[in-house]
């Protein structure tokens, strides 16, 4: 597989496959990189459909793990549109993946744009109901998170800047042709809230059964093979 390492606008990203008039962007999820197992098969099946993937290291992830700054919800949507321009330049016609919360980050960014498709594994459809269970799993309630702007725990650390910019930027409105899977254990992204966000906006909802949040096992990940082929 050609693999053509690139930076845009200084952010570590690979252009998967030779030029094409189709390029997906794919952004990762927590605690992953731009060279992912779900994004060597995204890449694979997604160039013998004739694209190109273009995916990049979200900050402190893959080559930015230097990145001391917490991410901002603001600033992801910022390189997503970054790299929207550099697809723009090359190619016709732009898809999504995303993988957890770089789904939710395209969430964010991407609603008013000339999109095709979207594919989305695993992805976080209301970042607010995770916080806020989160929120619970700590033991604070709203004015303590305030109060404290940092709460670290065994999951993942809560900052309150990041709640607030969450809290004032739901997701109301999407408009393209999406396909989701997802794993029937998740028990980050709650079933009802994946089911709402899908039925709400015309998505194609796929559960695997006994699979989790995170595709890693290789079951797991030949499902998503299978998923994604017939969906490109």
């Amino acid at each position: 597989m050609n693999l053509n390492k690139i930076k845009i606008n200084g952010i570590p990203a690979i252009i998967w496959g030779q030029p094409r008039d189709k390029i997906i962007i794919a952004a990762h999820g927590s605690h992953s990189s731009k060279i992912d197992d779900c994004m060597w098969i995204l890449a694979d099946e997604a160039i013998r459909k004739g694209y190109q993937v273009l995916s990049f290291d979200l900050p402190q992830h893959g080559e930015r793990v230097y990145e001391t700054d917490f991410i901002m919800p603001d600033e992801c949507v910022k390189e997503l549109t970054y790299m929207y321009e550099y697809a723009k330049k090359h190619a016709r016609e732009i898809s999504l993946f995303g993988c957890s919360m770089g789904a939710y980050f395209e969430l964010l960014t991407f609603a008013d744009f000339d999109i095709d498709k979207v594919f989305f594994l695993s992805p976080v459809t209301d970042m607010e109901r995770i916080i806020h269970n989160l929120m619970k799993y700590c033991n604070i309630n709203e004015q303590q998170f305030r109060e404290k702007v940092t709460v670290e725990n065994d999951i993942e650390t809560l900052y309150f800047p990041y709640y607030e910019y969450v809290k004032n930027h739901p997701i109301t409105k999407w408009k393209h042709k999406t396909y989701i899977l997802r794993g029937e254990t998740d028990t980050l992204c709650e079933h009802s809230y994946v089911k709402g966000f899908a039925d709400k906006f015309g998505c194609k909802l796929t559960i695997q059964k006994g699979g989790e949040h995170w595709f890693h096992t290789e079951p797991q990940l030949d499902f998503f093979r299978l998923w994604i082929r017939d969906r490109l």
